[in-house]
């Protein structure tokens, strides 16, 4: 048996037969969907030119317009992203780290709130934030951009940064426990043994799902527009363009491909970081399994 199906039986000729049939029926009936779709859309008008032409033609009044305020839209939304995620990196390894390695006691504290955190929906984290904010009348005037925009960064960085916590603390628990005895056992403490032996290696190992995470609190950055914290990420900008040119469906549509375009280069960042890491690591097995999810 080959290394790549340790943990399950090779499929044979019925069971590949049986998948590629499921997997033929799936796309007729999503093509079937997209043709549905595609017939009333345009049985409603929804493919003429003039509810394209802002968004398509570059000798329309409002194509400028249009695609100067999508850019600042991007901006914000990728200013609010970089913000919650280095913010949520600094936290979430100090809270990772805390419930490794304080005492019972300490401890408590920390796991209470990552657990509470990782247990409420990430909306509903801004909106405390937000409502706290507001009725507590805490002034954000000293840092610099609008007050929605650090609702969310807050919010975000309150819900990413538990999750990360806890992919560091599994990074951790997964290396090979003689690691850190070794080091013990040689004079360093516990400190130096989680900073110089265990946090490099668990890093390595919790990347890709670093990475992961980082798309995650990209989209979440569109739920300033759910909220109505009155910051013009994205998400906003393109409902206010599609509120005064009349096309939601076109507006939003464009909106969304390019969410769909950047998570899907932050997607195939975390598979190139994860097989360069498999190839640094001498492990041809798993670096042969990355290359075939690849192809």
């Amino acid at each position: 048996m080959s290394q790549l199906s340790v943990l399950y039986d090779a499929p044979g000729p019925r069971a590949v037969r049986r998948a590629r049939i499921g997997t033929i029926l799936a796309i007729l009936v999503f093509v079937g969907f997209l043709a549905v779709a595609a017939k009333r859309l345009n049985d409603r008008g929804q493919f003429a030119s003039e509810l394209w032409s802002p968004w398509a033609n570059p000798s329309d009044e409002n194509f400028s317009a249009v695609w100067e305020l999508v850019g600042k839209g991007l901006a914000a939304t990728l200013t609010a992203a970089t913000l919650a995620i280095v913010l949520s990196l600094v936290l979430g390894v100090l809270l990772g780290v805390g419930r490794l390695m304080l005492g019972p006691i300490l401890r408590v504290p920390v796991v209470l709130w990552i657990e509470l955190f990782r247990a409420l929906p990430v909306v509903v984290t801004i909106v405390l934030v937000w409502r706290a904010f507001k009725e507590l009348k805490i002034d954000l005037g000293p840092l610099p951009g609008d007050p929605g925009l650090w609702y969310l960064v807050i919010g975000l960085t309150l819900y990413n940064s538990v999750i990360i916590a806890e992919i560091l603390r599994a990074g951790v628990n997964s290396l090979p426990s003689g690691q850190g005895e070794a080091a013990l056992a040689v004079g360093l403490t516990n400190g130096q043994t989680m900073r110089a032996i265990l946090l490099p290696q668990a890093f390595r190992v919790m990347l890709p799902a670093l990475i992961s995470q980082l798309v995650v609190a990209l989209k979440d950055t569109s739920l300033a527009a759910v909220v109505s914290l009155g910051y013009l990420e994205l998400l906003r900008r393109g409902n206010l363009i599609s509120q005064n040119l009349d096309n939601p469906i076109q507006s939003l549509l464009i909106i969304a491909t390019i969410f769909i375009l950047i998570n899907y280069a932050l997607s195939k960042l975390a598979e190139y970081v994860e097989r360069r890491m498999s190839r640094s690591s001498g492990d041809p097995a798993a670096a042969a399994q990355l290359e075939g999810a690849g192809a």
